[in-house]
């Protein structure tokens, strides 16, 4: 890759992936450290010549508490929509280089994942909640009033209204916004897990996803329309340092192919979504050597290929460091082989940042979109505090970073929850909700990616993927 040679490494690693057997039983070597490659200060800014921050804003009060985590982001024309456990921000990136603050909702609720479509913000509460108000306080599992979707009229961006909630089994950890085939309504295919005997609307076993249907015209006609058993035999058992199928972690659709993908714990599903409330598993994996947690899925631009995330330790802990090995905490890559009701995931490698970060920075691989750059497949990443990364999977065994940008960690004596969140492409540049520090821009060097600016969406969720 021409653009490999732009990066400015922070710490000189080994590069990962294919390289690191599945079954490597040895952790890697420590990095070569030197005066000019040193760990980062604390808040200090390293990025390859290929990326370069252009903007910041910091969360504003009551979203900047440290329990207070930025999330997930939708866009839409000049809009980027950003989730808080607080609940969400509207920003204006007519320039992105000078974001505005349109408004900011306060409406508390673990998760608060985002999507948009028209007129539609949807919110996820994932956290037992008195009631389905904005003022509602947490309670305990076994007193949970009400937790699952909000939905919120954004024709005003400077003063969103709440219309509608829809209470589903478990919350709403996450949801993919699936449009209908006649787009007079949308689908939300509600991920969510953690059953127990004492969780008031979350009893074991809890093998299904939620499908709630939105009628666009008329959202307060929200309901759920089925709940499908996708894992009838109970799912992926667990293992010691492998987490046992209960629901599923997040989904990613690509509805003009009529298939999606399902990260759900202990298991990795292709579905079949044709017939939008009946979602039909045709293939699933398993990774019981290295994958820890099945978190996220991402398809390529064809569909032919699929990206999973394994969030080992479940985004707290330090999972980039010298102890931990290469195929940890990972990317792995499945090439989608055969058509129809045959198709089948073939697994080629494993992606990880080629940097070593330290014991205070909680770092694995999290959220991300792809770049759409013609006949190339590269994704831009998030892995907490191990910064955004830029990485092309072309080769599905041999995927290479091409760019990256990282702070310093948030504290060199204690580790702190923090970094990106969520790391997405639109329109020309790269956006980042930062756990802690807010809201991130980053430029994009186009000689280094050429086509990286040429594709302009009207709309983005990045569950929600159509090709290029």
């Amino acid at each position: 890759m021409a653009a490999a040679g732009l990066l400015v490494a922070t710490v000189a690693g080994v590069q990962t992936g294919a390289q690191a057997a599945p079954d490597e039983a040895e952790a890697l070597q420590p990095a070569t450290v030197d005066a000019a490659t040193a760990r980062l200060a604390v808040d200090e800014i390293s990025s390859s010549t290929n990326l370069r921050q252009i903007a910041n804003v910091p969360k504003q009060a009551p979203f900047n508490t440290v329990p207070a985590f930025g999330t997930d982001i939708a866009f839409q024309g000049p809009f980027a929509y950003v989730g808080n456990y607080e609940g969400f921000t509207i920003y204006n990136i007519a320039n992105p280089a000078a974001p505005k603050t349109m408004s900011q909702v306060h409406c508390p609720g673990s998760q608060n994942d985002i999507s948009v479509h028209g007129n539609l913000l949807f919110l996820s509460t994932d956290s037992p909640r008195s009631d389905d108000s904005c003022a509602s306080t947490g309670v305990p599992s076994r007193e949970t009033k009400w937790e699952g979707m909000k939905i919120f009229d954004i024709s005003n961006p400077v003063k969103p209204q709440y219309v509608k909630s829809v209470q589903t089994a478990c919350g709403s950890h996450t949801h993919t916004l699936v449009p209908a085939k006649d787009k007079e309504s949308v689908y939300l295919y509600v991920s969510s897990y953690g059953p127990s005997d004492t969780y008031v609307g979350c009893a074991r076993p809890h093998d299904s996803i939620s499908i709630v249907k939105v009628p666009v015209k008329s959202p307060t006609d929200a309901a759920v329309v089925a709940m499908p058993n996708l894992f009838p035999d109970g799912g992926y058992p667990g293992r010691p340092g492998g987490s046992a199928t209960s629901g599923c972690h997040d989904i990613t659709a690509f509805p003009e192919k009529d298939l999606a993908a399902g990260a759900c714990m202990g298991d990795g599903i292709l579905m079949d979504i044709s017939d939008r409330e009946k979602p039909r598993i045709i293939n699933s994996v398993r990774d019981t050597v290295n994958f820890a947690f099945w978190h996220s899925a991402s398809f390529n631009n064809t569909g032919t290929k699929v990206v999973f995330t394994d969030e080992l330790g479940g985004g707290g802990q330090a999972r980039c460091t010298e102890a931990t090995r290469s195929t940890w905490g990972a990317d792995a890559i499945y090439d989608i082989t055969g058509s129809g009701d045959e198709r089948k995931m073939e697994f080629r490698s494993y992606f990880k940042i080629p940097r070593f970060n330290g014991a205070t920075e909680n770092c694995v691989a999290h959220n991300g979109s792809l770049i759409p750059v013609p006949g190339r497949d590269i994704m831009v990443q998030a892995w907490y505090q191990g910064g955004i990364s830029v990485w092309d999977f072309t080769d599905s065994a041999n995927p290479k970073e091409i760019g990256y940008w990282e702070r310093g960690p948030l504290s060199d004596t204690q580790l702190i929850l923090g970094g990106s969140w969520s790391a997405y492409y639109y329109n020309g540049h790269i956006y980042s909700s930062d756990i802690q520090k807010g809201f991130d821009v980053l430029e994009i060097d186009e000689e280094s990616i050429p086509g990286a600016k040429t594709h302009h969406y009207t709309q983005l969720n990045v569950q929600t993927q159509s090709g290029f």
